[in-house]
Parts: C-alpha cells; sequence; structure tokens
C-alpha cells in the first residue's frame, strides 16, 4: 500500500537536472529509447543498457491500479477494522517472537519498536504472503512515462538498473506490486540501494526471500528518514469536553506537557515524556477515537501520504505492542464519494488548496475543513459532514 507516496520523493531533489527535467507520455517506443541514451549518457555499458530495457513493455493494469485507488476514501472506523483483524494480531505477535533476535538487534541500533515494523509488515504483504506478481521493470517505465508522477518513477528505472548490475534484479522475472515496489515490505529500487542490509548474514540482500533482510532494510530506511530513536509515534487519547477543536490537526503541535495541562489524558497508562512536541488526531471528528501523534509520527508520511493509512498502521503497531481496542464513539457521518468531491469543489473556489478533487480526505483538504468550520461558528474538528456541505 505505499502506492499513495513513497520515500522516493526525498530522493527527486538529488536527480541531476537531465532526469528531473526529463518528459514524459508521447510513443512508449521513443521514451524507453530516451531512457536507453540518457542510461548510457550516464556512464552504464550501453550493452547492458540494451539488455536492461530490451524487454520493457507498457502495462494498462499498471494504470488502472494507479487511478483506482478508492480504498483510500473510507473513514478511519472502517478502514481499520478492515486491516486490523484478530488473526493478523495473533500472527504478528507470534512473528514477533519468532524472529526476536532480528527485532532485538532492530531497537538496539535503531530504536524502532517491533510493532512499528511488524504493522508495516502486515499492511505491505500480509507478513511476505502476497508481495504483487507485477513485473517491476514494466511498472516503473509504464509509470515513469505516465505524466501523472515521472518524477517519482523515473529515478527508480535508473536505480533498477543498477540493482541490476549487481546482480540483485532480474528484467525478466523480478516482481512485485504495481507501483514498482519489491519484497516483504515493499521496497523501491532506490530504497533498497541506499538501505538495503543483509539481515541474515549470508552476504546477500534478498527482500523477497528472507524476512531478516525485510525487516533490517526497513529499519535502516525509517531511521534514514528520521526515526527518532526510542520515541513513541501514537497513543490514544480521552480529550476535554471543552477543547478548542480548531487545535486539533497535525498543523498544530505543542508539549505533552501544554496538552495535559488543557486536560488530554491517555487512555491507557501515561503520556510520555512531557516535553515530546505533539498533536491531537481525531481522525472522524470529535465524536470518534482521538490520538496523541508524537514526532515519529510524521515520518509514516514518508512512506505513505495516505492520513487514514498511517494512522490505521500506527495504530496497528500499538496495538502490537499491547495497546487495547481504540474507543470508536459515535462520530457524525461523513462524506463520500460525489458528496466528498462537491465539498472539495467548494472548498476550492473559497480558494483553499485541497489538492485534487478525488474524494479522498487528505491533509490538503482536512485544513481546509477546519478553517471554514471556524468560519461558520461549527466546530473545527476538520470532520467534513452534510451540514457543513449544506452550509457552503
Amino acid at each position: 500500500m505505499r502506492e499513495v507516496l513513497l520515500s522516493v520523493a526525498l530522493v527527486c531533489g538529488a536527480l541531476p537536472a537531465s532526469a528531473q527535467q526529463a518528459t514524459c507520455g508521447g510513443s512508449f517506443e521513443a521514451f524507453v529509447a530516451g531512457l536507453r541514451d540518457e542510461a548510457i549518457t550516464s556512464g552504464h555499458d550501453a550493452a547492458v543498457v540494451r539488455q536492461f530495457l530490451s524487454g520493457a513493455r507498457q502495462d494498462p493494469a499498471v494504470l488502472r491500479r494507479d487511478r483506482g485507488q478508492g480504498i483510500f476514501q473510507t473513514p478511519f472506523i472502517e478502514f481499520s477494522r478492515k486491516l486490523i483483524s484478530q488473526d493478523r494480531l495473533d500472527r504478528g505477535r507470534a512473528l514477533g517472537q519468532r524472529f526476536d533476535a532480528v527485532f532485538s538487534r532492530i531497537e538496539r541500533d535503531f530504536g524502532i519498536s517491533r510493532g512499528v515494523l511488524l504493522a508495516f509488515w502486515a499492511f505491505e504483504t500480509d507478513y511476505g504472503a502476497v508481495q504483487g506478481d507485477f513485473n517491476t521493470l514494466n511498472a516503473l517505465v509504464t509509470l515513469a512515462h505516465d505524466c501523472r508522477r515521472p518524477e517519482i518513477f523515473r529515478p527508480q528505472v535508473f536505480a533498477a538498473l543498477e540493482l541490476f548490475e549487481q546482480g540483485n534484479f532480474d528484467p525478466a522475472t523480478t516482481t512485485g506490486a504495481w507501483a514498482g515496489e519489491i519484497g516483504q515490505v515493499q521496497m523501491l529500487p532506490r530504497d533498497i540501494l541506499e538501505n538495503g542490509v543483509d539481515g541474515d548474514g549470508d552476504g546477500l540482500v534478498r527482500l523477497k526471500t528472507s524476512a531478516p533482510d525485510a525487516l533490517m532494510s526497513a529499519a535502516r530506511m525509517l531511521s534514514g528518514l528520521g526515526w527518532r530513536y526510542g520515541e513513541p509515534w501514537l497513543q490514544e487519547v480521552v480529550l476535554p469536553p471543552d477543547i478548542d477543536w480548531s487545535r486539533t490537526g497535525l498543523e498544530t503541535t505543542m508539549s505533552v506537557a501544554e496538552w495535559e495541562r488543557l486536560g488530554v489524558r491517555a487512555r491507557d497508562g501515561a503520556l510520555d515524556d512531557a516535553r515530546l512536541e505533539a498533536s491531537i488526531l481525531v481522525p472522524q471528528g470529535r465524536g470518534g477515537p482521538a490520538f496523541i501523534a508524537y514526532p515519529n509520527f510524521r515520518v509514516y508520511f514518508e512512506w505513505n501520504q495516505s492520513f487514514t493509512y498511517v494512522t490505521t498502521a500506527a495504530y496497528f503497531a500499538t496495538r502490537l505492542q499491547g495497546a487495547p481496542v481504540y474507543d470508536a464513539g459515535s462520530p457524525v457521518p461523513g462524506l463520500a464519494g460525489d458528496r466528498m468531491q462537491a465539498l472539495q469543489r467548494a472548498l476550492a473556489a473559497r480558494g483553499y488548496d485541497v489538492g485534487a478533487i478525488d474524494g479522498i480526505l487528505g491533509a490538503g483538504t482536512r485544513a481546509a475543513v477546519r478553517d471554514m468550520q471556524a468560519k461558520l461558528g461549527l466546530p473545527a474538528d476538520g470532520w467534513p459532514t452534510a451540514e457543513l456541505l449544506s452550509r457552503l
């Protein structure tokens, strides 16, 4: 599920100007020829490049999947209940014990709790069982040729070429997810080049077949993305009824001590270090569950940009570490589909940057909703409702 965004966005700023300015679209054959010429000009052996790209084909199924990510329109409670089952919890905890030595090493070297990686492992490939059967080269070249996000995927084609030169990628047989991710935790070629770790000590980095390799590599990547050693990421809280709802959301951060002075309490146990900066999240508004998000929570968005996915993954990680099931409360029904798009159009017409009119409640739409609610005298919890749409 890393398809919404992947950490490669961080790489784009370091690309040579020729890669950043490269065109997309047009004849697919001419596009592949352009990739070939650029690779050779960059110093790659011409015969190797031709061998690597000789079988590249456009995959219409990849484009259909790219355009059809409707699951991210699902509200948090429904989404999390779909992804988190007792079976997944049980298997995750069992795998945590089975690979205890690997997770202990990760906790020692990177300060990342095992629940975090177990949750990614579960959501990305169901603990390695479903890794995808799309030809990886075709997926990458197809998405690089497509003009929606070429700046993300074109560099990955050249990273895959480097893996091929190392003997770690077969353009004919390497398969993975539709967006080009490979292995049990779904990493793109550039991520593998920069963060691949031989976790099992066999001298190879095999993210498809070796759980220790995949887990250690994912830990190294998260650490490189800014994970703060030994710190928490998310915790369920109980909010006071008189809280200023406009302070909720990732746009507002205060110290844990300041939140405590406002009456925020942990639902189970105690809040973490009072000096940490944190935000309060109410994924389905004031009537639903509430969480405090610590700095490490923001690192999740370098893995995936969907707020719903990120919150679910972070919450599942806490469950794997013993946290109770969240209190779902009684949230007001939200908007979906055409009505959500109608709200986005209304907000955009008023000058708000909500991104694409796609029916997905992303960060831009949430912020716009919160601001408009405040202007209309409604509780500014960032949750879009029929009342808000009616008022607009």
